[in-house]
């Protein structure tokens, strides 16, 4: 509001004598606007009383707030916001449209009232004075949503990295599902926890938000340190599925390996995803040509190496667990073919066999497994396993 005059504004004289016959009207029209608002909007007289009675305090100073403005000369100087007067909790309850039609039926109902309470000399000046001071109430309501809307998203960051740090922990209970959910957090099919490392310059990750809703994504996410810790929910129930949303995902991680964890259903079950998912991350460096995203998976004999007792006990029992359990030819000829070089006709001739057998075995192997000997990262991954198997048999 600009601190000069406007030219429209009469004379200190004309214009008080012009506000002391505004103020005399003024509790009429504070009245004739809380009727119309209870006429025009039934949800006005859903809201409790103490709500009500805030909504009353809002419109009488709106109202005085006004007159006041006007005489003093329409400056601005001493304009405080109306909403000072209401409680904060005014501003949870009323969705913002609410206000704005609180806003447009007292100005409406004001200028009404100027037009058939008070003289004709008055009406002109007023009306437009009552259009100028309407813009105020505008950014009197804008700034007090806007304050609410930092205070709920700073609000919501705390809560969401109070969720993050329970999943990690593996503290998610009943109250941590319901306090997700209050984050948008809808229980998907399928879940997982992705650990990357932060984006520069973006700390409110609305990148990696954006793109996670627009392929119709569940997520939440926080910083943990340097790293970015995601939990991410959808219609998906297997790990390579998950790996093709994360791979749409990745360019809004910072630099570095992106680990996805296996696919859960619970959110309570989410600290198995975060537990492997935390392995592979401090492992990845490992796997110089890792893949990026990678799985946690992918990363067992690495994450073996630094130490994790679970990728341990899963390449001893999940991978050559099958193979033991199977007739012990299957053993006999992997070990022979990585003794004869991997190739398959020397290992048929040291065996005594077919080389078809030969390859009929090592295709058996990789069907139980899902690794293949003749491939260097399978061969490796199996190696490691057989190691493994034998030392926690």
């Amino acid at each position: 509001m600009p601190d000069e005059t406007p030219d429209w504004i009469p004379a200190p004289r004309p214009r008080a004598a012009m506000a002391k016959r505004l103020r005399a009207a003024s509790s009429a029209m504070t009245t004739a606007a809380l009727a119309e608002i209870t006429r025009r909007y039934p949800w006005f007289s859903d809201l409790d009383a103490d709500n009500r009675a805030s909504v009353t305090l809002v419109v009488r100073a709106g109202v005085d707030g006004f007159v006041d403005w006007f005489a003093s000369g329409a400056t601005g100087l001493e304009q405080r916001n109306i909403f000072a007067a209401a409680p904060r909790s005014l501003t949870t309850r009323l969705a913002l449209q609410q206000t704005v039609d609180l806003i447009r039926t007292t100005v409406e109902t004001v200028e009404q009232q100027i037009n058939t309470a008070l003289p004709r000399s008055d009406r002109q000046v007023l009306t437009l004075a009552v259009l100028q001071y309407s813009r105020e109430i505008a950014f009197d309501a804008a700034e007090v949503y806007a304050r609410a809307a930092e205070t709920r998203g700073a609000w919501d960051a705390r809560l969401e990295a109070l969720v993050m740090d329970a999943v990690v922990r593996g503290d998610a209970d009943e109250s941590v599902v319901s306090r997700a959910s209050t984050l948008g957090w809808h229980s998907p099919a399928g879940l997982c926890v992705v650990i990357g490392d932060l984006p520069a310059g973006d700390p409110s990750l609305r990148d990696l938000r954006y793109a996670a809703g627009k392929a119709g994504l569940d997520i939440l996410a926080s910083a943990q340190g340097p790293r970015l810790v995601v939990l991410l929910g959808g219609d998906f129930d297997h790990e390579d599925e998950a790996l093709e949303h994360v791979a749409d995902l990745v360019d809004a991680f910072g630099e570095g390996p992106v680990v996805v964890g296996p696919v859960v259903t619970d959110l309570v079950e989410a600290v198995v995803s975060a537990r492997a998912a935390t392995s592979g991350r401090r492992a990845a460096a490992a796997w110089v040509d890792a893949p990026r995203p990678i799985s946690a998976r992918a990363l067992l004999p690495e994450r073996a190496l630094a130490g994790d007792g679970h990728a341990r006990r899963e390449l001893a029992h999940d991978i050559f667990g099958p193979l033991a359990a199977h007739s012990g030819d299957l053993i006999t000829t992997l070990e022979a073919y990585w003794a004869c070089g991997t190739s398959i006709e020397a290992t048929a001739r040291r065996l005594f066999i077919h080389a078809n057998t030969v390859r009929y075995r090592l295709g058996r192997i990789e069907d139980l497994t899902g690794y293949s000997p003749s491939d260097p990262r399978g061969s490796y991954v199996l190696r490691l396993a057989g190691t493994l198997g034998r030392l926690l048999d």
